[in-house]
């Protein structure tokens, strides 16, 4: 693998970080390669029981890695970031439907061309909560990002939901210009329709607190100079 500082600047590489996805990691790795605007499609199986990692290859991801156990969506994405040397990277979550390629298109463009330091994408959830959405905290999956905007932050601020909140916090703190994007049709399989709606519920209560969670430890951390 050649250096970072030898990567073709307009060079892209799709990471997917999946736990279990089986029923959509197929199709987002499809949309992923048949886009043609990634040179290479990483996906990384979080210590996956199901057939997501067959799947994924038989989809024609470029790399799969299987995790023995699973470590959290923040190393997983740590880790396939380790297997590529792309300064432009683009994460997406692998619990999709809907992805087309003026998705993709419109979250990487901006960034390839140095109008953005990042770019975020806006999940479809109707009109009017799309453009609320755009006001609230960025913790979206589907990202394209300078790679050294994530290599700069510190490990322990990469775990978890707290990734997204630590990329946004980082380009705040340097004054990066970030952006988003509204992609119309692009919806994500409900933890309800995963595990039920009582198990839902549960995982919905704590995912948002541990957002709320990392929004206080990386406000402390700016504060403390290490974003």
């Amino acid at each position: 693998m050649t250096s970072p500082s030898a990567a073709n600047p307009s060079h892209v590489a799709a990471i997917v970080a999946a736990y279990n996805e089986e029923p959509t990691i197929g199709g987002v790795v499809q949309a992923l390669v048949s886009s043609g605007v990634f040179r290479e499609v990483i996906v990384v199986s979080d210590g996956s029981t199901d057939r997501t990692a067959e799947l994924a290859r038989a989809a024609g991801a470029t790399l799969v890695h299987q995790l023995p156990w699973k470590h959290g969506k923040g190393a997983a994405m740590q880790h396939g970031v380790t297997h590529t040397d792309a300064p432009i990277l683009f994460f997406c979550d692998a619990d999709l439907f809907g992805l087309r390629k003026e998705h993709l298109v419109s979250l990487v463009e901006p960034v390839r061309s140095g109008e953005l330091a990042m770019c975020v994408g806006l999940r479809d959830r109707g009109r009017f909560v799309m453009r609320l959405t755009r006001f609230l905290p960025l913790i979206g999956g589907e990202r394209a990002v300078q790679r050294q905007i994530f290599e700069r932050i510190p490990e322990h601020y990469l775990q978890g939901f707290m990734v997204e909140i630590a990329m946004n916090a980082y380009c705040k703190s340097h004054r990066l210009r970030v952006g988003t994007r509204e992609c119309p049709g692009l919806h994500i399989r409900r933890k309800m329709q995963k595990v039920g709606w009582w198990k839902g519920l549960k995982e919905y209560i704590r995912m948002w607190r541990a957002v709320l969670k990392a929004m206080w430890i990386t406000r402390l951390a700016r504060l403390k100079g290490e974003l």
